[in-house]
């Protein structure tokens, strides 16, 4: 039950992060600003629409799940390190860390289905 209301709130969010990053003039300028190409920019929200929609399909499939979590927990360990390397503050950081801790959840909830 936890962790199908922790895939379908990253599921549900991770589409729309994705989804974003396609052309999204704040993100056009944040992944200037961190120094990341476009090319970078559109790969992210291709893996955060993947993770989503993995997410959300787990829902009836744990290892589904497991690996739509995985690609949170990859991603959002790629953007904490991206605020470290701009020397972000630690507020500024705390949606990834949040997104991280949540993705962590469901990748533990459902690890099991992953080993068979």
């Amino acid at each position: 039950m936890v962790s199908t209301i922790l895939q379908v709130v990253l599921g549900l969010g991770f589409i729309m992060f994705g989804l974003m990053k396609f052309g999204s003039k704040q993100m056009v300028e944040g992944f200037k600003h961190y120094g990341y190409s476009a090319g970078f920019r559109i790969f992210t929200g291709v893996v955060e629409v993947v993770a989503a929609v993995l997410l959300i399909a787990g829902i009836w499939n744990g290892t589904l799940a497991a690996i739509g979590s995985f690609l949170v927990v990859a991603t959002m360990i790629g953007a904490i390190f991206t605020h470290i390397k701009i020397q972000d503050k630690l507020k500024d950081m705390m949606m990834p860390i949040i997104l991280l801790v949540l993705g962590a959840i469901v990748l533990a909830l459902n690890y099991s289905s992953l080993l068979g």
